[in-house]
C-alpha cells in the first residue's frame, strides 16, 4: 500500500518543478505584456515595486527561460538578456485594469510561496494559491466584455495544464491518517445496565 506522505512528497516535488520551469498554466495582460505562470506574474510584481534585485530575478526566471529555449527554440538563453526578454527592463506604470486581477496576482504569490514551503514540509499554500488564481481566471471569463461577439485581444485563456497544477496542489496536502481514523471512529459508551456504568 502506497503511503499517504509518499504521495504528498512526489506531488509537491512535481508541483515545485511545474512553477520553476514555468509550465504554462494560462494566459492573462500583465505589466510586461501577457503572463502564463504563476513564477511570471510574481516576477513582474517584484520588477514593478523593485523590492527584488534583478539578480535574482535572472536567478529565478532562467530555468523556465533555458527549458523554453532549449526545447523550443534550440539555443541557449543569455543570461544578461533574460530581463529583457521577460520584458521586465522597463515597466510601463500600472493600467487600471491590473486591480481586478488581484485574485491571480495574490494566488500566484501563494502558489510561487508554498512551491517552495510544501518541499520542506506538504502543506494547503499551493492548493490556496492555485484555487485563488483559477476564481480570478473564471471571474474575468464570465465578466469580460466582447465587442459584437469577437473575443477581445486581452482575452484571459486557461490552459488544460492548470487542471494538472490544481491536482498536484491537491495532492500536495499531507494528511495525518491516524488523526483522520480518530475522528471517524465512533465512541462506545457503555449501556447503563453494564457494570462498567454501574462501577461508575
Amino acid at each position: 500500500m502506497v503511503k499517504v506522505g509518499w504521495i504528498a512528497q512526489r506531488a509537491s516535488q512535481l508541483f515545485f518543478l511545474v512553477i520553476l520551469l514555468q509550465l504554462p498554466l494560462f494566459r492573462i495582460p500583465c505589466r510586461s505584456g501577457f503572463c502564463s505562470s504563476p513564477l511570471e506574474v510574481t516576477a513582474v510584481q517584484f520588477a514593478a515595486s523593485e523590492i527584488v534585485h534583478p539578480m535574482l530575478l535572472k536567478l529565478i526566471l532562467y530555468p523556465g527561460a533555458f527549458v523554453r529555449h532549449v526545447f523550443v527554440e534550440g539555443n541557449f538563453p543569455r543570461w544578461q538578456n533574460i530581463l529583457q526578454e521577460y520584458n521586465l527592463s522597463r515597466l510601463p506604470p500600472p493600467s487600471s485594469t491590473e486591480k481586478f486581477r488581484i485574485e491571480v496576482i495574490a494566488g500566484s504569490y501563494f502558489a510561487v510561496a508554498g512551491s517552495l514551503v510544501s518541499l520542506l514540509k506538504p502543506g494547503r499554500m499551493s492548493l490556496f494559491g492555485m484555487l485563488l488564481v483559477t476564481w480570478g481566471l473564471m471571474k474575468e471569463g464570465l465578466f469580460d466584455k466582447k465587442v459584437d461577439g469577437e473575443p477581445s485581444p486581452n482575452e484571459v485563456h486557461a490552459q488544460p495544464t492548470l487542471v494538472l497544477a490544481l491536482i498536484l496542489a491537491v495532492l500536495s496536502i499531507k494528511y495525518d491518517m491516524q488523526k483522520v481514523q480518530k475522528l471517524t471512529q465512533p465512541v462506545v459508551k457503555p449501556l447503563k445496565s453494564s457494570s462498567k456504568a454501574k462501577i461508575k
